[in-house]
């Protein structure tokens, strides 16, 4: 089959409907790209309905289809990403730029990252969909995407840098340290790397607004969203037991000093580090130390008890030359923990072992731990525990 070619000229913008994407969008137009919008219809609540017909498809096993989005009527209350008034904004921006614009349907691969969510904390762990769904879904996809219209590249409202070298690409943090989100991206891998522009790396919030506002973008002080798309109300366990019961059994909170301080309602409730609604009374502040879906007890303890120098982290991803022996490098546990210095050393079964310098806060299996180097993140993998 022949490898399709691309224009690096080409570029695929993933739009949301955000001010983020929508200047990205805007910037790669004024600095004379071919842009093409796309809007990522998602889940069956949070979507936008498609027009008919198909603009074009793929040959070969797994069809593609690019489907023009239509606008429909705000969904109300909702506060995730990806909703119909996320896709009218998108496509009202790409209107402005006189882009194509294509609504893509990942509703059934969403399915899995949905799936995956509900897996994880039924059986006690606390997943990070944000970064799942760029490894399995967005980053992936968009670059099949880009290959059926001849793009070359594409693009993203992400807060994060990428460079060049002879030899690879280099993932960095964004400028910006309250916005950067180079932490989501560890596991999207050097091919789609070398073909990936992020816009807005250099810059800080305020001035994507400046930018939007110079643009006329009637969205440039649009609120951002602070929920996970497919649970636009934050409760999560009520997505989680929808799906499955599993997780939902009550049992012990226990003390770690073996003493049983009441009944909680399904493990599926509760994650490591948790301070607030535990509801027992021991006088002191307890958080949660440890989540056994075995035998269905909840361990809680004082803060000493979710300190630890040590993580096990597995599905390593290497945006570097994988080391063969122990390294010394930065590591975050999850996106808000403050990157703190460790020795990382390879495992021979591909997983690797962290020892902090310093004992880190709830180490929480199912989050992902990621490495620096300075500011470039040079891999990352998936907590397993301490």
């Amino acid at each position: 089959m022949t490898a399709p070619k691309h224009d690096n000229k080409k570029v695929l913008v993933a739009m949301s409907g955000g001010v983020d994407s929508s200047v990205a969008a805007c910037l790669l137009r004024e600095q004379g790209y071919d842009i093409v919008g796309v809007f990522m219809r998602l889940g069956s609540e949070n979507h936008v309905a498609p027009a008919e017909g198909a603009a074009c498809k793929t040959d070969g096993p797994r069809t593609v289809s690019l489907t023009i989005a239509k606008d429909e009527p705000n969904a109300k209350g909702s506060k995730g990403c990806c909703s119909a008034a996320d896709a009218s904004d998108a496509r009202r921006v790409a209107g402005q730029l006189n882009i194509p614009f294509y609504a893509l349907n990942f509703e059934r691969d969403f399915g899995k990252l949905v799936d995956y969510f509900v897996g994880e904390y039924a059986i006690g762990r606390t997943p990070n969909p944000c970064v799942r769904c760029n490894q399995w879904l967005k980053f992936g996809r968009l670059m099949e995407y880009a290959d059926v219209v001849g793009a070359g590249m594409i693009a993203t409202g992400h807060y994060a840098r990428i460079t060049h070298d002879a030899d690879r690409s280099r993932l960095l943090r964004g400028i910006y340290s309250a916005k950067d989100q180079s932490y989501v991206l560890f596991g999207i891998g050097q091919e789609t790397l070398a073909r990936t522009l992020f816009p807005l790396g250099d810059m800080t919030k305020d001035e994507v607004r400046a930018h939007a506002r110079r643009f006329g973008l009637a969205l440039h002080d649009k609120p951002e969203s602070q929920d996970i798309c497919f649970v636009p109300d934050g409760d999560y366990a009520r997505l989680v037991r929808s799906r499955t019961e599993q997780g939902f059994d009550t049992g012990e909170i226990r003390h770690i000093d073996g003493r049983t301080l009441g009944e909680h309602a399904g493990t599926a409730n509760y994650t490591i580090g948790q301070r607030r609604g535990l509801g027992v009374a021991v006088g002191e502040p307890v958080y949660v130390s440890d989540i056994d879906t075995l035998t269905n007890v909840v361990t809680v303890g004082p803060r000493d008890a979710v300190l630890s120098n040590t993580v096990r982290v597995n599905e390593v991803s290497w945006l570097c030359p994988a080391p063969s022996e122990a390294i010394r490098a930065s590591a975050k546990i999850r996106y808000h923990h403050e990157a703190a210095m460790a020795t990382i050393t390879p495992e021979a079964d591909g997983s690797v072992s962290i020892a902090f310098d310093d004992a880190q806060e709830a180490v929480t299996p199912g989050q992902a731990a990621v490495f620096y180097d300075g500011d470039e993140v040079i891999g990352g993998g998936w907590i397993e525990g301490k």
